[in-house]
């Protein structure tokens, strides 16, 4: 049989991916070395959210809601999709500035949002600690649980034909791929979508792991109504080194809550680390003192793949032929999965991409445009 494309890695991009790709009309091979989802994709905390720290941030987040609303709105519960919104919190009068500008900049491309005065915003969430000056509310926001977004995708792919192998991939060989146990496999493309894994193939990749923890806690309905994120995450989740922590509260429709976040540049060690846990809870704490009440059923973590300008690889490798990428999607994976995967498509199927393609280009890369052996 032959392969037209054969992606490497079944989370949520490399299910969207060959869901995508399937649609297309192409011969589809996914080899996965464990289960569907169970990377990055079973870490994260599900958010759907428009981000704007860049314009093409923006687009490709925005794109990427409305195709998790038409794929989810047709069957919410399966995805367990909750339409809960983002609430961005602000401190003091600097963060309701950033609200302000953030608001501007999403009204200006059509994304529904307005801003909370202090008792508006007390008035969504009174678990809020006292004191807080307001903050930006994003309605559209959601969530969904990841594994089964990426199950139901994958499931989707299979139907129209895609084949699925288990397996390790140990190495590209120009003309597919080598697995672990000694198989060979033969395709046109192959596609790296698994990943801060993907370093181990391509190590000239710009990726590296951010190292992230999550807790979960036991059931609390109604508790919290919002996802809630502190608008002080842009001053200090994304720096560019060290460690950090952010509050970041999640509603799941099971009236669980999930606790982030937390940041650690180039660890791979996916233990739990009591210390940075400790600093993540008590400064979520210090937004919603109510947490420290409630009682934590599970923490665990997961390794983002963070590329070196915050943006994800979509395409063609410059310097590797029939070698395609889609990784370093860092925190948002999740939420561009369907956007990265409608992107390849369409960039595979010789036609023009639905939003501009060039931001996300691998070849924006010097260190990839180099040959390599």
């Amino acid at each position: 049989m032959s392969i037209d494309v054969l992606i490497v890695g079944a989370g949520i991009i490399g299910a969207a991916c060959a869901d995508a790709l399937a649609a297309e009309g192409l011969a589809v091979t996914v080899v996965e070395r464990e289960a569907t989802g169970s990377g990055a994709t079973a870490a994260g905390m599900g958010h759907l959210v428009v981000m704007d720290d860049n314009p093409a941030e923006l687009a490709l987040t925005a794109y990427s809601l409305e195709l998790w609303r038409q794929l989810a709105g047709a069957d919410p519960v399966a995805h367990e999709y909750s339409g809960c919104g983002t609430l961005w919190i602000a401190a003091d009068d600097e963060e309701m500035a950033a609200a302000r500008a953030k608001q501007i900049t999403l009204q200006a491309h059509g994304i529904a949002c307005e801003m909370l005065d202090a008792t508006a915003l007390y008035a969504h969430e009174p678990q809020l600690r006292p004191g807080l000056s307001g903050g930006l509310r994003v309605s559209d926001d959601a969530i969904v649980y990841p594994p089964k977004s990426a199950a139901l995708l994958l499931a989707r792919a299979q139907r129209r034909g895609t084949q699925v192998c288990n397996g390790k991939v140990q190495a590209l060989t120009g003309h597919g791929v080598l697995l672990a146990d000694g198989r060979e496999l033969r395709a046109d493309k192959v596609l790296v979508a698994n990943g801060s894994v993907s370093v181990q193939l391509l190590p000239e990749l710009p990726i590296r792991p951010k190292k992230g923890h999550i807790v979960i806690t036991d059931r609390y309905p109604g508790l919290i109504r919002h996802q809630l994120v502190e608008l002080g995450y842009i001053k200090s989740a994304h720096a560019a080194s060290g460690d950090s922590v952010a509050f970041n509260l999640q509603p799941r429709p099971t009236g669980q809550l999930l606790i982030g976040s937390s940041r650690q540049f180039d660890v791979t060690d996916k233990a739990v680390e009591p210390a940075i846990l400790a600093r993540m809870l008590a400064h979520a704490a210090s937004f919603v003192p109510a947490l420290t009440d409630l009682h934590a059923l599970r923490c665990w973590t997961g390794l983002r793949a963070a590329s070196s300008d915050g943006l994800p690889l979509l395409g063609p490798h410059p310097s590797r032929p029939d070698v395609w990428l889609a990784t370093g999607h860092e925190g948002l994976g999740i939420t561009t999965s369907l956007a990265s995967a409608k992107l390849l498509a369409a960039q595979m199927a010789g036609r023009p991409a639905p939003i501009p393609i060039t931001p996300y280009l691998p070849a924006r890369f010097r260190q990839l445009r180099l040959q390599h052996g």
